[in-house]
């Protein structure tokens, strides 16, 4: 099954944002593209504003003032849905309801040919209940674009229960033809970006309500030294805190209140005041005229140590011992068993986080990062009671090597690393179902939220043991469930542990 040919009328009905952006791509793609819209007039006001968009466009040399005009000519409004008896392609972009929605399908398949394919926009609802209704179902599947469309290359093609497998390898091969990358993925809540994307804000929003640290904090630990183009709460104020807590709702309902996808009370609370981000002036920041953007806490000056022992292996944090004998301070290798650590002059001893709280008086946890060389910031934690003089000697090593430092409370898995590791999981689980293939988990995750690497990516890189020990550590001590390994991630550990017995 080949793509729609670029003769074959293409409409889009809805012509907000999203709805006007789905339009561009297939116009300037070369299709006759119809627009329609139930509010009298909304459909020709949106061909006006993507003809603007053209100009631009063309402003900007990426269209030549011949292919605005023929694409200008390719575009009309309908007055109704009558007007796209012939298309080959009917993309809804409406309200996020599935009633509306069912009813427009219903209306659009007494005036569309059998052959014409129907597709769906929806982020957050079932693509087989918004399908179910149809005379044929087969020829239904959801084209999830990210907005703005024109401009985000993921296209997350769903297949609903009924969808005949041939209907959705058009739509996928449609959406490559567009210039996009799309990933197949089986109908499920969130399909892969909403769904596997939730604990970058779930883990955020947890260290906020257990008071380890403020947001301002934890967006620049997980853009600093996680390698995230966005912290969470700087990302959710963009989005709009209500969109974002609405699919984070919606995906925890659709799967029946599972506790790994719970909501954050936090987040509730600024919806219910109003402070919904930059559209309303406040959300976790202040965007009004005059105001100022907090900074993260970051620690004081330290004397870095003369030297350090470093005993065993270090891991994901190997990296660390070239940049200290790099950073002049001597590095005093032992031997050692189990987790690595970095010991201090003094006898106190720096560890990568395992997931557990740091507990000892001795004992100074330090985050995980996408790249110790590239970060320029580092969390570390340690427990009220640590021994004086300690934290300043951790935060001294970590200066000489030119990162900023920040502070955080003792929470398990700290910020970055209880993050990464519980984005693995849902990944591991996500495949386990069906939902999607490994690659094109990885795929939508760089593509369609800007991840630096995608979650199995980030598997091999660390460990194939160490998300899920990690998660079992914090679970030891947040026993709700929440942060618990999937059976898919032990299964792969223990696979992983086997392949690595000697026979």
């Amino acid at each position: 099954m080949t793509a729609l040919d670029l003769s074959s009328p293409v409409a889009v009905v809805g012509t907000g944002t999203m709805g006007q952006g789905i339009a561009q791509v297939a116009l300037v793609a070369g299709h006759p593209v119809r627009l329609y819209d139930a509010v009298d007039g909304r459909a020709r006001e949106a061909a006006d504003a993507i003809g603007a968009r053209l100009d631009r466009l063309v402003e900007k040399d990426r269209l030549t003032g011949a292919e605005r005009d023929a694409a200008r000519a390719r575009l009309t409004s309908a007055g109704s849905l009558d007007a796209l008896a012939d298309c080959a392609l009917v993309v809804e972009a409406v309200v996020e309801r599935l009633d509306v929605k069912q009813e427009l399908f219903r209306a659009l398949e007494d005036v569309v040919g059998d052959d014409c394919l129907l597709a769906t926009n929806t982020s957050s609802l079932s693509v087989t209940a918004v399908g179910g209704a149809l005379r044929v179902p087969g020829r239904f599947v959801g084209l999830h674009f990210f907005n703005p469309a024109p401009l985000l290359p993921l296209v997350e093609v769903v297949s609903g229960f009924a969808t005949d497998p041939a209907s959705a390898t058009r739509a996928y091969e449609t959406a490559r033809a567009w210039g996009k990358t799309p990933v197949t993925c089986a109908d499920t809540p969130g399909f892969v970006v909403n769904r596997v994307a939730r604990p970058f804000y779930a883990e955020a929003l947890a260290v906020h309500e257990l008071r380890a640290a403020d947001p301002a904090t934890i967006d620049a630990v997980l853009r600093e030294s996680g390698g995230f183009r966005m912290g969470a709460f700087e990302l959710t104020d963009l989005i709009g805190q209500d969109v974002n807590e609405s699919v984070t709702h919606s995906v925890w309902q659709a799967f029946f209140q599972d506790v790994r996808f719970t909501p954050s009370l936090a987040q509730r609370r600024l919806v219910e005041s109003g402070r919904l981000g930059r559209k309303s002036g406040q959300g976790w920041y202040d965007y009004r005229d005059g105001a100022e953007r907090p900074g993260p806490h970051t620690a004081p000056p330290a004397e870095a140590p003369a030297y350090v022992v470093v005993e065993g292996e270090l891991g994901p944090a190997a990296e660390l011992i070239g940049l200290i004998r790099e950073a002049g301070v001597e590095v005093r290798p032992e031997d050692g068993y189990g987790a690595g650590r970095i010991v201090l002059p003094d006898g106190g001893t720096l560890c990568l986080t395992d997931g557990g709280l740091p507990g000892s008086e001795d004992l100074v946890h330090f985050d995980l990062a996408l790249d110790y060389r590239a970060a320029t910031r580092i969390a570390l934690s340690a427990s009220a009671g640590v021994r004086p003089g300690l934290l300043s000697g951790a935060t001294g090593l970590f200066q000489a090597l030119g990162k900023e430092v920040s502070v955080v409370g003792d929470v398990p898995g700290m910020i970055v690393a209880r993050t990464v590791a519980r984005i693995i999981d849902l990944a591991f689980d996500a495949v386990a179902r069906g939902v999607a293939t490994p690659e094109d988990v990885d795929t939508a995750m760089r593509l369609g939220v800007n991840y630096p690497l995608g979650p199995f990516e980030w598997n091999r890189r660390l460990g194939d043991a160490w998300a899920r020990d990690l998660l079992s550590h914090i679970h030891e001590w947040e026993p709700s469930g929440r942060c618990a390994p999937s059976l898919a991630l032990h299964r792969h550990a223990a696979a992983d542990a086997r392949e690595g017995t000697p026979s």
